[in-house]
């Protein structure tokens, strides 16, 4: 069924870049023996994704899809770990890419609230930049400023004298912005107002001519009218999931809509943000990927290039459904045979080894609480927005101090520390109070101030996810330390941030040239990947890296 919704929906769209690339793949001269390095250098993020869902779906996989290929044809690190806290979206692409952790990279959320800045801060934000490519694109103001160290791309790029091209690609802004670095040649995210993918000034005073081409061949709106259709059979979902229809699912396409399959009509002015939560923006992102490959000549001499490619809709349907859901199995489905379809397009324009691909994810997922509560496990929920007016009130009632607390962001307690001096507080006694306040809540198992990470009693391997997740100035006063399964959400739809292992347990695959065949459960940690690719590079890591090569998964 799939197949043949690809077909009728994406013939119009591939039959010229098939064509095209047969001419190019003619023109395309071999490596020589003595090349020491790929050409390309493909890097494939999935936001959020577990790494049992290799095992558990891969009776699902076809063999000429992107997972069965890598974990057939590759190497598989079976333990990889994120080794810090919060595991979100921004700090996991900061980190695959810096080789660091949030200490030391300083993206140290999606958001946080910035004590020089005083507010809340957005990891990709850019106020001195404008949006490119969309009409009134506020969504444009962007750029890795933030980021505090190079990346690997960033290393690559001045190892060749500028002369390797790097392009990042992603719904997420975060996801295309925070890879590519700070010297890349350009990052390109989607606007679902305008359907458009869009940059920044940045990068670009206006769009690339083959942007623009790309975009007005109106590739969302085609999708759109396709829908979300099944892949299997209602029996063959039940294997992997629980029924389609759950009252702690969210519902993204309309109160109506409570199951596959389901419509994305939209109104005149409704705009494409549906797709973003379909696996169609999984097709949307290779289809810009490959088109930029194809346009920059990436791959197609001895300089390597680097292509930073994020497919952000997993993580959409992920937070709307939960891990145990027929839109997460139909979504991996679909991916793993959009993955095959892009290494098929990199064989014929790179070239078949010629290229070298990892596929990692920016952080896992908690299961639903509904669906913990439903099978006698433990979980629940916290409300951040409830939580903090009453931690508020509590203050005040015993301090006399009023809205002290400024923000949640990623499980920390931020105090508006300015408040704290202009009244000569006496800060240790308001620590203690939050703790011991904090201790009382059903959702918290531990609680301390985040000046005393190094002290507080508590596993050596919690003690450093923590410290790794800690930079002053844009980190809390107080940590908080969530129980097991526990989420701040609502009554439906699940998240990820915690230090869990079903948040913090990450798929690790490499591909293509330079990579062994096999599989080991020697536990790695995302931070390694960078230096991997530097060594496979032979060029120097970047400049906050900490972590090392993974030896086994290197040919030399």
């Amino acid at each position: 069924m799939f197949k043949q919704s690809i077909k009728s929906g994406l013939g119009f769209l591939t039959l010229l870049a098939v064509s095209a690339t047969t001419v190019e793949a003619q023109k395309t001269k071999p490596i020589p023996s003595t090349e020491k390095a790929p050409r390309l250098v493909v890097g494939i993020v999935v936001d959020q994704m577990r790494w049992d869902y290799l095992e558990k779906f891969a009776p699902l996989f076809k063999a000429n899809g992107g997972f069965s290929r890598m974990m057939n044809q590759g190497f598989s690190n079976d333990n990889c770990q994120i080794g810090y806290t919060p595991s979100v979206t921004a700090c996991g692409h900061t980190g695959i890419y810096t080789g660091t952790v949030p200490a030391i990279h300083g993206i140290t959320g999606n958001a946080w609230y910035d004590t020089q800045l005083k507010r809340n801060v957005y990891c990709s934000e850019d106020r001195t930049v404008d949006g490119v490519g969309a009409a009134g694109a506020s969504d444009g103001k962007m750029s890795p400023k933030n980021m505090l160290t190079t990346s690997i791309a960033d290393e690559l790029r001045m190892a060749t004298n500028f002369k390797s091209k790097v392009i990042g690609i992603a719904i997420k802004d975060r996801g295309a912005i925070l890879p590519a670095g700070h010297s890349a040649n350009g990052a390109y995210w989607f606007d679902a107002k305008s359907g458009n993918f869009i940059t920044s000034t940045y990068y670009f005073k206006e769009l690339p001519n083959w942007v623009k081409q790309f975009n007005d061949r109106q590739i969302p709106d085609s999708l759109m009218k396709l829908g979300w259709n099944k892949s299997l059979t209602d029996q063959q979902y039940l294997q992997y999931a629980t029924a389609d229809e759950k009252n702690y699912e969210s519902k993204p396409f309309g109160s109506n809509q409570t199951k596959m399959p389901y419509s994305l009509s939209r109104t005149a002015n409704e705009g494409f943000g549906k797709l973003s939560t379909t696996p169609w923006g999984n097709t949307l992102t290779v289809e810009l990927a490959k088109a930029a490959v194809f346009a920059e000549d990436m791959g197609k001499d001895a300089v390597t290039d680097m292509l930073a490619v994020s497919f952000s809709s997993p993580d959409y349907i992920g937070h709307s459904f939960g891990p145990n859901s027929w839109e997460v199995v139909d979504n991996y489905i679909k991916l793993d045979e959009e993955l095959g379809r892009m290494f098929d397009f990199l064989d014929a324009t790179v070239g078949k080894g010629k290229y070298t691909a990892f596929l990692s994810a920016d952080h896992a997922v908690a299961h639903v609480p509904g669906f913990m509560k439903e099978n006698k496990l433990p979980g629940g929920l916290l409300d951040d927005k409830a939580a903090l007016t009453e931690m508020n009130a509590a203050i005040k009632a015993k301090f006399g101090i009023d809205k002290l607390v400024v923000s949640l962001f990623n499980y920390q307690v931020h105090y508006n520390r300015d408040l704290l001096d202009s009244l000569n507080a006496d800060t240790k006694a308001i620590n203690q109070f939050m703790v011991h306040y904090l201790m009382k809540k059903d959702y918290i198992l531990n609680a301390f101030p985040t000046n005393e990470i190094l002290t507080s009693p508590m596993p050596q391997y919690l003690r450093e996810k923590l410290a790794n997740g800690y930079l002053y100035n844009r980190s809390g006063d107080i940590q908080m330390v969530l129980k097991s399964g526990y989420i701040d959400g609502g009554a439906t739809g699940t998240t990820h941030g915690l230090w869990y292992s079903y948040d913090a347990h990450i798929p690790l695959l490499w591909y293509g040239f330079g990579i062994k065949q096999g599989r080991s459960n020697n536990r790695v940690y995302m931070h390694d990947i960078a230096a991997t690719l530097a060594s496979l590079l032979k060029i120097q890591e970047p400049s906050g890296n900490i972590g090392h090569p993974i030896q086994e998964v290197l040919k030399q």
